[in-house]
């Protein structure tokens, strides 16, 4: 059977305008080649939220928004068709959220934790985030505060940084370069004093060697002192100390006695220092013996008498 040209061409435009209208439907979001339930939220402000905008769990897209209907007390219906092959709680919370700060919205999905799934064209709960412009409305008063501060400290600044400060500050630059350069000049008379007199304090750097190896020496030498003094405590100690002292005490106390006895007029040493008759009797005695000493030696034939040839005595 022959085709006709009119019939091909209707049938090459009804192909065309079902690709269209599939084609358009899929940029809108729409899977037309599988089934999706769809569920709807209430919402006060749906302000930067469209249709085809995505439904997002965690990230990731489960589905799109499908239709917006006004109702009658300002309020807005949403539609979103989710896939089939997701179960949706039926306390899960639909939160009208910002994606970026120029206000785009999307559909976040908070799942619940109910067994009990939410079936076709439930309406589920609907919740508004704020937008990121609101949300970042703190930091830009904050920052606007901190810019006025900066201001005000910038005048502070511009206040303070007049001609006379200037002139002020320029002065005190000049007197520390100043400072500096007297400074530096001390410290070359320094070098220059130092350096004249580095064989004086070589001098007395090696006398204080010499010092200090002398002292080295004392040192050991009174080391040796006191291990002699060591050595003598040690055996001073290890004498015989106790019977020493006893014997001194003996002695000491005899030596007492005897001044006693000699005190007490007991014994000849005792009576010749206090009876005095002893000595005029040793004194007359001392006499008698001088006087004959002189006399014999006066005439000595009177008591000596001897003859060459043994003659016989004779009588004065």
């Amino acid at each position: 059977m022959k085709i006709s040209n009119e019939t091909k061409i209707g049938a090459l435009t009804v192909i065309v305008v079902a690709v269209l209208i599939l084609g358009y439907s899929f940029l809108k979001g729409n899977d037309v080649f599988s089934g999706s339930n769809k569920f709807y939220a209430v919402y006060g402000s749906v302000d930067g939220l469209t249709v085809s905008k995505p439904v997002l769990v965690n990230g990731f897209q489960i589905g799109h928004v499908s239709k917006m209907q006004l109702r009658g007390d300002g309020k807005t219906t949403v539609e979103f068709k989710i896939k089939s092959e997701y179960n949706v709680p039926v306390n899960t919370l639909a939160k009208l959220v910002s994606t970026d700060l120029l206000g785009s919205k999307a559909i976040v999905f908070l799942l619940g934790d109910s067994k009990q799934l939410a079936e076709n064209k439930d309406t589920l709960r609907a919740d508004i985030q704020g937008t990121l412009a609101e949300s970042l409305q703190p930091i830009q008063t904050k920052a606007e505060n901190l810019m006025t501060k900066l201001d005000s400290s910038l005048a502070a600044i511009n206040a303070i940084l007049n001609p006379n400060f200037q002139k002020n500050v320029d002065r005190s630059f000049a007197s520390i370069a100043n400072s500096l350069q007297t400074l530096e000049g001390t410290t070359k008379k320094i070098d220059a004093l130092v350096g004249s007199q580095t064989g004086h304090i070589n001098g007395i750097l090696s006398n204080a060697e010499m010092v200090s190896a002398n002292l080295k020496v004392t040192t050991a030498g009174l080391n040796n002192v006191t291990n002699n003094f060591q050595k003598f405590s040690g055996d001073l100690a290890n004498g015989h100390i106790s019977q020493t002292l006893d014997n001194a005490n003996k002695a000491v106390a005899d030596l007492q006695q005897t001044l006693a006895n000699v005190n007490s007029s007991k014994g000849s040493l005792g009576l010749l220092l206090h009876n005095d008759s002893l000595y005029r009797n040793l004194q007359a005695a001392s006499d008698n013996l001088n006087l004959l000493f002189i006399d014999l030696k006066a005439n000595p034939k009177r008591y000596v008498h001897f003859s060459v040839f043994g003659g016989g005595n004779k009588k004065d």
